[in-house]
């Protein structure tokens, strides 16, 4: 009796089964669309729907609540199947099922849980979370919005900003759940962060502007968030006050590593359309992949997308969607696998030249969706601080 070897990149028949799903998926529905959609900057929402006729949109939401209950290497799989065809897309589905669904899912009570994540996870309501503000970005302690307890309901006043999903459409129609974290008091010497579930009934809470001309992503939706004097009901705070600053730590884990599976969707992409091209095209009666310099790309471009794949399966195994990991290895896979997918999909560009350049042939729109990696869930200069600031107060991280 042969053994059965374990694959690192699909560790059971359940995450091959579901890698094969989405990339079926992804050939028939998310291709032939991504072009047209990121040329008009628009969501495409009955696409959206459809991942949740696959129970994508609660990929790791309990079975109970609509949720396919699966873990973090299943989240890993689909950002990165979606992503090598449509990376705009997948950031709405990332701050979707990641941002909102899953944090709700790990930090809500019964009734929240109960009331939202059905609808989330079907697809009925699009979900995102409101963090970043108009002066406020990786400080996240220095966020301006507030939130002050009245009776039984508190009053968020603030404005938040970059937030995807935050509108779903060119009429300024805000995301059906948004996950907002405010501040809610001091306590020894430090800010108090709340998140609360603010949805499009709440008076005083609209979209300010919906955010156009991005360089990349463009088939995700991102818009400025106003809250003014949001009534929002007590029963709408997530876990107790002043605790969400766990929460938020936690969930932005998962976050930089699907965003790094998203950067490896973008890399082998890149990596596929430079391979057949250099293989295709000649010059000088040769194929170009018998050049030197077309050499260094392939295999460079090869080893970094292997390296980066191979880091961030290994880190997903070991993620548990309830507790916070090891930060020094999200930021890390992130910092790493970023860089690698705009590389690989900047070499591309160069290898397939003026074709390389216009939209038709894929790697211009992936080297433009490339970056903003490396720049949301946190800069590369924040996953370098963070990395350095851990490892100097536990060197045994480096074993």
């Amino acid at each position: 009796m042969s053994e059965k070897k374990f694959n690192l990149f699909n560790p059971s028949e359940e995450h091959q089964m579901l890698r094969e799903t989405v990339s079926a998926f992804v050939a028939k529905e998310v291709e032939p669309q991504a072009l047209e959609n990121d040329r008009k900057e628009r969501f495409n929402l009955p696409l959206f729907r459809k991942c949740g006729d696959l129970g994508l949109l609660g990929i790791t939401v309990p079975q109970q609540y609509g949720g396919s209950g699966m873990d973090v290497v299943a989240s890993v799989i689909v950002h990165e199947e979606l992503a090598a065809s449509d990376p705009g897309f997948t950031l709405a589905y990332l701050a979707h099922s990641i941002l909102c669904t899953n944090n709700l899912a790990v930090n809500a009570g019964e009734s929240l849980k109960s009331k939202y994540l059905p609808k989330l996870c079907s697809g009925e309501w699009v979900g995102g979370m409101a963090m970043s503000e108009p002066a406020v970005g990786t400080d996240v302690l220095g966020m301006q919005t507030v939130a002050e307890k009245k009776g039984t309901s508190y009053f968020l006043k603030g404005r938040k900003m970059w937030i995807t999903n935050g509108t779903i459409d060119d009429e300024g129609t805000p995301g059906d759940c948004i996950l907002t974290y405010a501040k809610t008091g001091i306590k020894n010497g430090r800010p108090m962060l709340s998140t609360f579930v603010v949805d499009p009934t709440h008076k005083g809470f609209s979209v300010g502007q919906k955010i156009r001309d991005k360089t990349g992503m463009r088939a995700s939706c991102t818009a400025e968030l106003v809250y003014d004097n949001c009534e929002i009901p007590e029963a709408n705070r997530v876990g107790e006050e002043g605790e969400s600053l766990v929460h938020m730590m936690r969930n932005l884990e998962l976050e930089r590593v699907t965003l790094a599976a998203m950067s490896m969707g973008i890399a082998r992409r890149a990596l596929q359309i430079m391979v057949r091209y250099a293989n295709e095209r000649s010059a000088f009666g040769k194929s170009l992949s018998a050049f030197g310099q077309i050499q260094k790309y392939l295999a460079e471009s090869y080893a970094e997308w292997k390296a980066a794949r191979t880091f961030l399966y290994d880190v997903a195994g070991r993620m548990r969607l309830d507790q916070a990991g090891n930060r020094v290895e999200s930021d890390g896979v992130k910092l790493f696998a970023a860089r690698v997918g705009k590389d690989i999909s900047d070499r591309a560009m160069q290898v397939l030249g003026g074709y390389g350049y216009v939209g038709e042939y894929v790697v211009e729109r992936l080297w433009r969706d490339a970056k903003l990696i490396e720049i949301g869930g946190g800069t590369l200069e924040a996953h370098q601080k963070n990395i350095s600031a851990d490892l100097s107060r536990n060197s045994q991280l480096i074993q």
